[in-house]
């Protein structure tokens, strides 16, 4: 009996020893290698030794719960299968050569709080499935060639605390639902085709510290809510083709001092109220 009792015991500490990932994480850790050109990886990976020693490759309790590749020259395009990562917590393919669409069946990865594509060659829309990582809390995919409308329900990500699109093709208007992100705290749409107004109700964005819209084909008044932003730190609006008056506090905040483009395509700085440092007094 004591024979067998050693004998069981063996067993469940080997097994625990040499326990690995799922066959379908490997499977997808390999098609990503394969699929950007792996072997002039910066830092390379041998497929042949456990998986815990690779680059980049964070486990917890045998699951791949972190990969980040940044600046690790990977050329090429994402398999479909890195959406079997089910249980990545974190995502980061910072300034690569990764081309082609994000999967659209990236609203997979449940448990994904940190979402970097940022400065790649990447093109097509952002998928609709984002909006169902309930988790996520920082998306970041600015300088690529993504086209198309961000979103409707992107305003779901009710954890998000960073947006950032900047330098992109992203046309159309801002979703109403971004109005309502009240943990949102850092809002970089600039560089881009967007259209429409700037909703009053962004006063409700009650978190956001930074705020950059310029370089886009917005219109409409400028909204005085915006002063009702107490954490606004940094802002930049302009060259768009806002009009209005503006109060000295949003004229001096704003990085270029609300240039704006108006409809001959010319240059030209919006009237600024002399007479209040706030427009809201104005309205009392």
């Amino acid at each position: 009996m004591k024979k067998i009792s050693i004998l069981f015991l063996f067993l469940v500490v080997s097994s625990s020893v040499m326990a690995n990932v799922s066959v379908s994480e490997k499977e997808a850790l390999v098609k990503l290698y394969n699929a950007t050109n792996g072997s002039n990886w910066k830092n390379k990976w041998d497929i042949n030794a456990p998986v815990s020693s690779w680059y980049g490759v964070k486990l917890q309790k045998n699951k791949v719960v972190s990969l980040d590749l940044s600046s690790n020259n990977l050329v090429g395009q994402l398999p479909v299968e890195i959406c079997n990562l089910v249980h990545l917590q974190k995502l980061n393919l910072f300034k690569n050569n990764i081309s082609g669409i994000i999967p659209t069946s990236i609203g997979n990865l449940s448990q994904l709080k940190t979402f970097n594509l940022a400065f790649n060659k990447l093109s097509g829309s952002i998928p609709q499935s984002i909006v169902e990582i309930a988790n996520l809390q920082s998306i970041e995919l600015f300088m690529n060639k993504l086209s198309g409308e961000l979103p409707t329900e992107i305003g779901n990500l009710k954890e998000l605390k960073v947006l950032s699109l900047f330098n992109n093709q992203i046309k159309g208007e801002i979703p109403s639902s971004v109005y309502g992100m009240k943990s949102l705290r850092v809002l970089l749409l600039n560089s881009n085709n967007l259209t429409g107004k700037l909703s009053d109700e962004v006063a409700n964005l009650t978190s956001l510290e930074n705020l950059s819209l310029f370089e886009n084909n917005m219109d409409g008044q400028i909204p005085f809510n915006l002063e009702k932003l107490n954490n606004l730190k940094e802002m930049n609006i302009s060259y768009n083709m806002f009009s209005g008056l503006v109060s000295k506090n949003l004229a001096q905040l704003d990085t270029l001092n609300m240039t704006m483009i108006n409809d001959r395509g010319v240059a030209v700085v919006l009237p600024v109220q002399m007479d209040r440092n706030s427009a809201l007094a104005s309205e009392d």
